[in-house]
Parts: structure tokens; C-alpha cells; sequence
């Protein structure tokens, strides 16, 4: 499947909340498809939601495995489809980035601990527990399905945003 292009902020569609896919069918697996495609191809990429590619549903791919933060500690490949959290706990701030915010990267508070429940492309459902790096990148892609951006949880304006040098 293609490499879809990233569509960056100000773009309206990443400040809007996405509509739950209700049938997993094939638009929604090819759009799984583009999204682990589109993922693979950013640079330092661990996840991507669709609304970053233009469509307002509630999917998103991530994959920390190959990051050194989530090397260690992680579910391989998440292909989520309608993705809920069903608890938080823990905490702490992190550096984040987002191909759809490519100058700059931020300080943001995130939950060290989910639970998470979503249905796979097979139309099969799943629930199990993410920490560190992957949970902090789950909450990351579901803000996006939110239309929220890491922006908009920066945890000081002031101290907390810091344009990018290099987009790596």
C-alpha cells in the first residue's frame, strides 16, 4: 500500500475529534495498511493515527519496538481500530515529537501505565496492559484521534517547547 503524505499543523482535521469506525471492513484494512506503511517511512517514526493522513477515523498503528526507549518493553506492532484507554496511572514528562508538528518537540506529562482495549483489522477484539515509552505512545496517537496535539499538553509554554534542530 502507499506512503500517504503527513498533513501537517495548522491543518484543521488534527484539531478535529475522528468518528468511530463502525465495520471494520476493507477500506479500513487498507487504511491500517497505508498508515504501517506511512509509519515505517517517517524518520524515527513510532506511530502514526489517521488523521495525520487526511481521514477522520478512529485508527492509528505504533510500533516502539525498534526505538531504544521501547526495545525492551513492548507489544511488537499495535494495529488499533476504535482504540479506547480504560485506565491511566503513573506519570511522567517526556520529550515528544510528531511528524505532523515537524520544527518543533516538547515536554509532556503522560500516564506511565494503561489499560487499553481495540479491535484489531480482523475485526477481533483485544485489552492488555502498555508501559513506558509504548503507553506514552499510545496516549500520543489517541490525543490525535481526539484532535489533540502534543501542543496542546506541553507542560510549559515558557520552559517546555523547543524548536528542532534536525528531524531524525
Amino acid at each position: 500500500m502507499p506512503v500517504r503524505k503527513i498533513v501537517t499543523y495548522p491543518n484543521p482535521i488534527l484539531k478535529t475529534a475522528c468518528f468511530p469506525v463502525d465495520a471494520v471492513d476493507d477500506f479500513v484494512r487498507e487504511l491500517v495498511e497505508d498508515l504501517v506503511d506511512t509509519m515505517h517511512a517517517g524518520p524515527g517514526s513510532v506511530g502514526v493515527a489517521a488523521p495525520q493522513i487526511g481521514v477522520p477515523l478512529r485508527v492509528c498503528v505504533i510500533d516502539v519496538s525498534k526505538n531504544r526507549h521501547g526495545k525492551e518493553n513492548n507489544h511488537g506492532l499495535l494495529l488499533m481500530v476504535n482504540p479506547e484507554i480504560l485506565a491511566r496511572s503513573g506519570g511522567a514528562i517526556m520529550r515528544e515529537g510528531c511528524m505532523s508538528v515537524p520544527d518543533y518537540t516538547g515536554d509532556v506529562e503522560r500516564a506511565t501505565e494503561l489499560t487499553l482495549r481495540y479491535t484489531d483489522p480482523d475485526g477481533q477484539v483485544h485489552q492488555f496492559e502498555a508501559s513506558g515509552f509504548e503507553a506514552v505512545a499510545i496516549q500520543h496517537e489517541l490525543d490525535h484521534l481526539d484532535g489533540l496535539l502534543f501542543l496542546d499538553r506541553i507542560v510549559s509554554l515558557k520552559t517546555g517547547l523547543f524548536r528542532r534542530k534536525n528531524y531524525k
